[in-house]
């Protein structure tokens, strides 16, 4: 059984039990956290409201891997790719209307170790995506604050 320092399980455990923000930077600051811990190779979720801060962790990922370029919302583009201490490929799949469409984007090809593709609106993808895995879900309180809450299925993905 591999041993999981304090400090990761400091963040994983305080996203599985559910992490309030009260700004960007907060937001962020949390996933460059994460970003240390993050395994490669791997696929993370982002579900959630419309501006709750998907985009904004992706940020704060890209901050952690010493990704130095813009990080925006590629909603548009469907994809960007950025380089640092890890290949980021940033998804959304925001306006993908149907699954199939994902799997003509081939972009399994551009997954170059060490990666992570984080995928913002996966239900879209209905079955491209493997199921479990790591997401996160994130949504606004009436107060305006963002909610973060990390589920990892131990099929696939999880750190033992």
């Amino acid at each position: 059984m591999r041993r999981i320092s304090w400090a990761v399980m400091s963040i994983l455990n305080r996203l599985e039990a559910g992490w309030t923000s009260s700004s960007l930077e907060e937001t962020m600051a949390v996933a460059e956290d994460f970003s240390r811990y993050f395994p490669e190779n791997e696929t993370l979720k982002l579900s959630g409201s419309l501006g709750a801060g998907k985009t904004t962790f992706v940020k704060g990922l890209a901050r952690g891997w010493g990704i130095r370029d813009l990080v925006t919302s590629p909603t548009y583009n469907l994809y960007s790719i950025y380089r640092g201490e890890r290949q980021l490929i940033h998804f959304d799949a925001y306006r993908i209307a149907d699954p199939r469409e994902a799997a003509e984007l081939l972009i399994e090809e551009f997954l170059e170790p060490p990666f992570c593709l984080a995928i913002e609106w996966p239900e879209n993808l209905g079955n491209w995506l493997e199921p479990g895995g790591w997401q996160i879900h994130f949504s606004i309180g009436p107060d305006q604050k963002r909610h973060l809450r990390l589920t990892i299925d131990a099929g696939k993905g999880a750190q033992s």
